[in-house]
C-alpha cells in the first residue's frame, strides 16, 4: 500500500507573529517622573513636593535622587536643600539644542496641515530683507494659493509679517519697516493696535489685504528664550478661508505652533 504523505500543521509559536514589546529598566523609568517633575515645574524643590509631583512617597524618592546626584543629573542647595537639575543635564540639554533643526521638526506638520485644512502652508524665518518663506505644502485640492520658496513677505500686508512685527524686538522691527520699499512704513498707531491684537490671540491675520480675495493666517512658533524661531502660515481663497480666531484654521495652526515650540525648549505656550 503506497504510504500517504504526512500532512501535518506547522505550530507557530506566539512570539514569532506578535512584535515583542520593547522591555526597560523599570527603576529607571521611576526615577525619571523625578527628572520629569523638576523638567516640569522650571524650579528647584523641597523633597517632600518633589516626590509628591512624581506620584511617590519621599522615603523612595531620596535614593534616587541621591544615585542621580552621583551622576551630575541632580544638585541640591545646601542652603535650602532643595533639588534642581544638576550640570550634567544642563550639558544634555544643551547639546539636544544643538542637534535640534526647527525647520526638520515643521517639515512633516505641513503636508498634515495642508491635507487637514485644504490650503497651502509654510513656514518663514526671518532674514536679513524681512519674513521669507522657506519651506511650502501646496493645498491637496485643486484650488490653492501659490507661495514661492524665498519669497520676503510684506510686514504690515501679510499675515507673517505682522506676527515677526508683534514679536521681534521694537528697534529690529523699526529698522525692517525703514526699509521696507520706500522707507515710508512707520510703527503708527494704527500698527500698534494690530499688533496688539496679533498678541491678544498668538495669530495674525491678513483678509483680502496683499491681493483681493486672498486671506492668511500665521501662528508663531518659540524657541527655549521664547523668543519667536518661525511662523507657520495657512493661505487660501477668501471665500472657502476660516479667518475666525477660534476656527478651524486657528485652532490648527496653534496646535502644530505650540509642539513645535514645546520641542524647541519653550515654556508656557498657551
Amino acid at each position: 500500500m503506497p504510504m500517504q504523505p504526512s500532512r501535518r500543521t506547522a505550530k507557530v509559536a506566539p512570539e514569532a507573529t506578535a512584535p515583542r514589546a520593547r522591555r526597560g529598566i523599570q527603576s529607571v523609568e521611576v526615577g525619571g517622573q523625578l527628572l520629569r517633575a523638576l523638567a516640569h515645574q522650571g524650579r528647584p524643590m523641597a523633597l517632600k513636593d518633589l516626590a509628591r509631583e512624581a506620584g511617590m512617597s519621599a522615603a523612595k524618592a531620596h535614593p534616587y535622587l541621591v544615585s542621580f546626584g552621583k551622576l551630575g543629573l541632580i544638585e541640591q542647595d545646601v542652603a535650602s536643600g532643595r533639588y534642581g537639575l544638576g550640570p550634567l543635564a544642563m550639558q544634555l540639554g544643551l547639546i539636544s539644542l544643538q542637534q535640534v533643526d526647527p525647520l526638520r521638526l515643521a517639515t512633516p506638520l505641513l503636508a498634515e496641515l495642508a491635507r487637514t485644512l485644504g490650503h497651502t502652508v509654510g513656514v518663514a524665518v526671518w532674514g536679513n530683507r524681512g519674513p521669507t518663506i522657506v519651506r511650502i505644502e501646496e493645498a491637496p485640492s485643486a484650488v490653492h494659493v501659490n507661495m514661492r520658496h524665498g519669497t520676503v513677505m510684506s510686514l504690515r500686508g501679510t499675515a507673517s509679517g505682522l506676527l515677526f512685527c508683534a514679536y521681534l524686538p521694537r528697534e529690529q522691527v523699526l529698522a525692517a519697516l525703514a526699509a521696507e520699499v520706500d522707507g515710508s512704513a512707520r510703527f503708527d498707531a494704527a500698527l500698534q493696535a494690530q499688533l496688539a491684537e496679533v498678541r491678544r490671540h498668538g495669530l495674525a491675520q491678513a483678509v483680502d489685504v496683499s491681493a483681493p480675495g486672498i486671506s492668511a493666517m500665521a501662528a508663531p512658533v518659540f524657541d527655549l528664550s521664547h523668543g519667536i524661531a518661525m511662523s507657520l502660515t495657512a493661505i487660501g481663497l477668501s471665500a472657502i478661508f476660516d479667518a475666525r480666531f477660534d476656527g478651524v484654521v486657528a485652532r490648527a495652526l496653534r496646535d502644530s505652533a505650540n509642539e513645535l515650540s514645546r520641542q524647541l525648549g519653550a515654556s508656557a505656550v498657551g
